[in-house]
């Protein structure tokens, strides 16, 4: 993907991974997704209907080895250019201990894998 003309500033390091998740609504509605990114604070997720900004939700992410239940909001999305797929960032929202573990968890593998991290911050910088 071609860069922009504005540099992307991140608190958060973000690393590729792909994992199959379901994106349910407030109003019970339910969308099978693919995470595709991933930070302590959000993750960016690819699904065939968009949704819309500021939407609240549940996202259930499932890598194969553990499942994980959080609930987020829409920051922004993406238009897959004519192929069907929507992509959109969504930020976690009131996570508790259980949910923060299990996230710090994932990045803690991710971030042992190199060439992983989308960005020039550390993992030691997740939590700052």
């Amino acid at each position: 993907m071609a860069e922009g003309p504005y540099p992307v500033r991140r608190a958060n390091p973000r690393f590729s991974f792909f994992a199959d998740a379901e994106v349910t609504g407030r109003d019970g509605t339910w969308i099978l997704a693919q995470l595709t990114e991933l930070s302590s604070r959000g993750c960016y997720v690819d699904t065939l209907e968009p949704i819309p900004i500021r939407t609240k939700l549940r996202l259930r992410i499932c890598d194969g080895m553990s499942t994980c239940e959080l609930h987020g909001k829409v920051i922004y999305t993406h238009s897959g250019g004519g192929f069907g797929i929507f992509g959109m960032g969504v930020l976690f929202e009131d996570m508790d201990a259980e949910q923060h573990s299990a996230i710090e968890a994932l990045l803690r593998g991710l971030a042992g894998r190199p060439g992983k991290v989308l960005g020039k911050n550390s993992y030691s910088q997740i939590r700052g």
